[in-house]
């Protein structure tokens, strides 16, 4: 059974950037969709960024061009790289596995997840 474990979150300021990672344990087929979600108090849990087996992207539009999706399979490890950060970005983020595509951002698709990491954007 694959876990993933988050860490990275924090409080910065509006501007700042953060790095979040994702480390996966057990086997993670090479069909896998990863992705990252955030939920803010109140909101529905919604997509950010997902990347698929063959390294390709999508983002969700509030975040493109600030935050960069990437992993390391070696390390078995997922990041996402958030820069330019506003208040509106403040949520609890959350990794998040799909055994089979299509890697959409939509979290129906997931069933593996992480604990979340706290990111607070202060203006």
């Amino acid at each position: 059974q694959v876990q993933l474990v988050e860490s990275g979150g924090g409080s910065v300021q509006a501007g700042g950037s953060l790095r979040l990672s994702c480390a996966a344990s057990g086997y993670i087929y090479s069909s896998y969709c990863m992705g990252w979600f955030r939920q803010a108090p109140g909101k529905e849990r919604e997509g950010v960024a997902v990347i698929s087996s063959d390294g390709s992207t999508r983002y969700a539009e509030s975040v493109k061009g600030r935050f960069t999706i990437s992993n390391d399979n070696a390390k078995n490890t997922l990041y996402l790289q958030l820069s330019s950060l506003k208040p509106e970005d403040t949520a609890m983020y959350y990794c998040a596995a799909a055994r089979f595509g299509p890697c959409l951002l939509s979290r129906y698709i997931y069933n593996i997840w992480g604990q979340g990491t706290q990111v607070t954007v202060s203006s």
